[in-house]
């Protein structure tokens, strides 16, 4: 059986249980993520982050039928529910229900305080894993945010707000461009190419991830050309990794298609999902937190 590699999904080892102990940064200062007591929404929001996922994907897939997909869905669901939190109530529930979030039974604060130690457990320091994630709000210099919400979004959501001159096209690229190049150690450069004269804010959500895996590859074992298919009708040549190990594995009768999961040296894994040829579209509908789960159940290592 020939199997190719469509669909791949990074899940972070992140529970809502997560305790964050203190830890001494380079700075010197001494980082928490408290639990919020008595949250319940805190312990659902694994699920109703991969659902979006798994929802937004099917859409992009849908609009975008022959391009490759990437996306952080955590980052997404941050940057909308902060943005949330400046807007009006029916926008402000428009947008969280968008994400997945039922408002009648989900109080909003218990929400934001959901996504405050979600990002705040990412963000923490790790001795072999790198992931930061942010955001970052570049404001018009004509609108004047209240001190409460700038104080809010800072706390919750790790967000910084720059008051930018817009009417400098260049100087207002420079600086955004400049900052996200910092906060992804210059991993991202040129962000934006084209900005516009009518802007009045940009919202800027970034991530990075470095890791080790947890039984590295090695360089002797890379096969340098390899056939590798793009698509149903394109091959190409590329170098190619090999590694003779036991990982966490299960072969979805039901779906048609295996499950691998490789794990980082810290707490997090890769969950690789290959469906069996002509099984794509099935796999992709059926995707949701019940079927993560059912995996998670189920892998086996061998």
């Amino acid at each position: 059986m020939s199997v190719v590699l469509y669909l791949f999904v990074f899940v972070f080892g992140l529970q809502a249980t997560i305790h964050c102990a203190p830890h001494n940064s380079s700075e010197g200062k001494v980082t928490t993520c408290h639990l919020p007591q008595h949250n319940a929404t805190l312990y659902k929001m694994p699920s109703i982050n991969a659902d979006f996922a798994f929802s937004l994907y099917r859409r992009l897939s849908v609009e975008n039928p022959d391009l490759n997909i990437f996306f952080s869905p955590v980052s997404i669901s941050a940057a909308l529910a902060m943005l949330s939190f400046g807007s009006g109530s029916s926008t402000q529930t428009q947008i969280l229900e968008v994400l997945g979030f039922n408002l009648t039974d989900t109080p909003v604060t218990e929400l934001q305080q959901g996504f405050q130690h979600l990002i705040c457990s990412l963000n923490f320091p790790k001795n072999e894993l790198e992931l930061q994630m942010g955001n970052a709000v570049f404001i018009g210099q004509h609108l004047k945010p209240l001190a409460k919400f700038l104080d809010d979004v800072k706390t919750l959501y790790e967000t910084e707000v720059f008051s930018t001159d817009f009417s400098n096209v260049y100087a207002a690229q420079h600086e955004i461009n400049s900052y996200v190049e910092k906060q992804t150690k210059g991993k991202i450069v040129g962000l934006i190419q084209d900005l516009k004269m009518n802007i009045i804010m940009i919202l800027v959500n970034y991530i990075h991830f470095k890791a080790q895996w947890a039984n590295p590859f090695h360089v002797s074992k890379t096969e340098e050309s390899s056939n590798f298919s793009v698509d149903k009708s394109t091959t190409v040549q590329v170098p190619m990794m090999h590694q003779l190990e036991q990982y966490y594995h299960y072969m979805d009768v039901e779906l048609n298609c295996t499950v691998l999961q490789m794990d980082y040296s810290e707490n997090a894994l890769a969950l690789f999902v290959l469906p069996k040829e002509g099984h794509m579209e099935w796999v992709e509908t059926a995707m949701s937190s019940k079927t993560l789960k059912k995996w998670n159940h189920l892998l086996q290592k061998g």
